[in-house]
């Protein structure tokens, strides 16, 4: 498989920041009481990571190990701004659904995540499609839960009523804890799946990495780092 399309099918399918690794919860949760809210937060935050994986990697070299951090989350702000400058100019609407999970889009786990085991290690090009493939995979699991929070909630789809006007919205749909119900349902629906495919035979891929196999415990990396971090103290 191309290295390209493999970043894709990772950040898409295999290694879904939503379903599969559970990153970015906060504005998983927070933002999808509507369908279009959960596209606009995952195309948000596709560019920013699209756009930082590749300044990264093209700075991968010149950016001292010691302030590796610091500068990744300058990279991530800067471009977080021009995305809120963009919202708030051209979409105002949905800039104010949004509201504060925009600039929050800077300390979002799966892009330093994705800037610090992929972009600050890989070239340009491969960083560009785990960017995308990532983002894209966000999108898709933002998109999920709002169309069945609003659809339940609201009886509606990106705004377009759906239910016939005798249904009565359930309304918890579109508060708080709907999303954690929403969630769940859609994560058990996807392992369910997963484990049926896995009994009749067909090759399911697991997701890899020191985060996603067995936890922090079977990865030494944030560990290591500490450790190294209280050494030079």
């Amino acid at each position: 498989m191309n290295r390209c399309v493999e970043r894709l099918y990772n950040g898409i399918i295999k290694e879904n920041p939503t379903f599969v690794m559970m990153l970015g919860m906060c504005p998983t949760l927070a933002v999808t009481t509507s369908a279009i809210n959960g596209i606009g937060m995952g195309l948000s935050t596709t560019v920013v990571l699209v756009l930082s994986n590749i300044m990264i990697s093209a700075l991968r070299k010149i950016i001292p190990d010691s302030v590796r951090i610091p500068a990744f989350i300058v990279v991530v702000a800067s471009f977080v701004t021009i995305v809120q400058f963009l919202l708030q100019g051209f979409v105002p609407s949905l800039y104010d659904s949004l509201g504060l999970y925009i600039p929050l889009i800077v300390v979002n786990c799966i892009i330093l995540g994705r800037a610090e085991s992929y972009a600050s290690k890989n070239p340009i090009l491969p960083s560009l499609f785990d960017g995308l493939g990532m983002g894209l995979g966000f999108t898709f699991g933002l998109t999920c839960i709002g169309i069945v929070r609003e659809l339940l909630g609201a009886g509606q789809v990106f705004g377009i009523q759906i239910m016939p006007s005798s249904y009565e919205p359930i309304t918890i749909f579109i508060l708080a804890p709907g999303a954690f119900i929403v969630l769940s349902m859609l994560v058990a629906a996807r392992n369910k799946i997963m484990n049926h495919m896995e009994k009749k035979g067909k090759k399911v891929v697991k997701p890899q990495g020191g985060c996603a196999e067995g936890g922090c415990a079977s990865c030494g990396g944030c560990a290591s780092s500490l450790s190294s971090g209280q050494d030079k103290e």
